[in-house]
């Protein structure tokens, strides 16, 4: 799922939310190796097996557990998480962010 940051200084960046191993975990929208938008499609993230988040501009597949990428032109470098929590069936960022 898409979701929009705002930062400070008022600064938006795109962001979003997949489930890993049963978790949510969130990351801003920021392929590590050249800052593009990952999705494939308007909030798709996850390869067609589902198991990697997969740059759709370069081919990178990232961990969805760590953000890490584990392949592909920023092989070593990670996804900026953001904290976030399940609570009552909604999913929450943590505050205060970055």
């Amino acid at each position: 799922m898409r979701f929009e940051l705002e930062r400070e200084r008022g600064a938006v960046v795109p962001a979003f939310v997949v489930r890993a191993g049963g978790v949510v975990r969130a990351f801003v929208n920021r392929c590590a190796h050249v800052p593009v938008e990952l999705d494939w499609m308007p909030g798709r993230f996850l390869g067609v097996d589902r198991r990697l988040i997969i740059c759709a501009t370069h081919g990178a597949l990232y961990d969805p557990a760590t953000g890490r990428c584990v392949a592909g032109p920023c092989e070593g470098a990670s996804l900026e998480a953001l904290e976030v929590f399940e609570r009552d069936g909604g999913v929450y960022l943590r505050l205060p962010l970055p």
